[in-house]
């Protein structure tokens, strides 16, 4: 792969934002041309045996609820092969069992492909085990299962992939029509990864396009609506501390992104449709130096933050309507406006950004979604011993 380097940079504490990387080539080929040896290139090439390192070593995690199944096969088969897919279905069992449907599927997809996989439904007393017996009660609701909503599956997922010892974790939708745009995402996963000179890093995707039908014809839009207001206030929040106005943050609401484990295991996490968003907020929190840091091992290691456009566009299910929007925006700002490191007037223009879209009442305030404590707290050793999740070797019973 050959991408272009990040022109510009932000820095916050022990966090490095790095803008935008366009990709030149999605093939770099296999070798390491001399030319890239040169401080002054402005390309980075990262060559195919440097990216299946990093791709034997990632779990992509798959967030799933009553999807096609044709569409959850073509996203399965545009994961490259070395990555272990980690499938978190929360799909109705009654009356018809789809996760049952789901696991079938998978199950005979991997056999075909000579696959490894996980699959685990969401609610199954088996899972709620992991965090049961490595005390962390946080994700699991009043009958002892863990929590409904995709923002719990995905930190399911990781918990799982770090107790299957993976060193990276991506998550990408069940719902891309797009095969070859998911195998783009994990590639660009690698890429970024491959990058960062710290253990701790994290690499965000914009889509090149959404593409949509205006007038009976293909119309390649560049942002939707929650995408520029949620990085229009992210920018707003990084201006105020540095002084200088950006637009540098790019990825406020990307679904499809990757951490490295150790990473993944301090960040603190939301539920909803925030959690992207959180990301953000989690990271100036703990490593932006405006609060103490918990972890000051990461304060000298430093943080790296990729931004990669795809060349794929992202086409996606159908459009689920105006109030689902204005759900997502509202989540989204949420957690920025009820952050100890957002200031009054932010806060303020937040506000007035989600009554005038009437998203809120005259009177009220933004929703504060539930708050998860970084995955580090789970005892790993304790819930992998304990537990009979894995028993059957290739996916966690119903």
């Amino acid at each position: 792969m050959r991408l272009e380097l990040p022109a510009n940079t932000e820095r916050f504490g022990a966090n490095t934002f790095h803008h935008i990387q366009k990709v030149f080539e999605l093939d770099g080929g296999y070798e390491l041309d001399e030319e890239f040896s040169s401080p002054f290139h402005v390309i980075e090439q990262i060559s195919r045996g440097r990216l299946f390192e990093i791709e034997r070593d990632m779990a992509i995690i798959i967030p799933v609820k009553n999807e096609r199944l044709r569409l959850l096969e073509g996203v399965l088969s545009g994961i490259p092969h070395d990555c272990l897919p980690i499938i978190l279905s929360n799909s109705k069992r009654d009356p018809v069992d789809r996760f049952r449907m789901e696991q079938s599927m998978v199950d005979t997809f991997c056999r075909y492909a000579k696959k490894r996989y996980v699959i685990a439904h969401q609610r199954s007393p088996e899972l709620a085990r992991v965090f049961q017996d490595g005390s962390y009660p946080h994700l699991l609701d009043q009958e002892g299962l863990v929590h409904n909503g995709k923002a719990e599956g995905m930190l399911a997922g990781i918990a799982l992939a770090q107790l299957l010892g993976k060193k990276y974790v991506g998550f990408i939708d069940s719902d891309n029509y797009f095969p070859g745009a998911v195998f783009e995402y994990a590639r660009l996963f690698s890429a970024g990864l491959s990058q960062s000179r710290s253990p701790y890093s994290m690499v965000r995707i914009q889509w090149q396009s959404k593409p949509k039908i205006v007038d009976s014809e293909l119309f390649f839009a560049k942002f939707g609506r929650v995408s520029r207001i949620t990085n229009q206030y992210l920018n707003l929040l990084l201006s105020h501390y540095t002084g200088s106005e950006t637009e540098l943050l790019r990825t406020g609401n990307a679904g499809e992104h990757a951490l490295s484990m150790p990473l993944a295991l301090l960040l603190d996490y939301s539920a909803g449709f925030s959690i992207e968003t959180y990301h953000f907020i989690s990271l100036l929190e703990k490593f932006g130096g405006v609060m103490p840091s918990p972890f000051p091992e990461v304060m000298k290691a430093g943080i790296d933050l990729y931004q990669m456009e795809s060349r794929n566009p992202h086409l996606h299910d159908a459009d689920k309507g105006d109030d689902h929007i204005k759900e997502m925006i509202e989540y989204s700002l949420g957690v920025i406006y009820h952050s100890p490191v957002c200031p009054e007037n932010l806060k303020k223009e937040i506000l007035q950004e989600l009554q005038s879209g009437k998203i809120i009442g005259k009177n009220a305030e933004p929703v504060s979604p539930r708050k998860y404590p970084a995955l580090v707290n789970l005892d790993y050793e304790a819930a992998g011993r304990s537990t009979d999740w894995q028993r059957h070797g290739n996916f966690i019973p119903a």
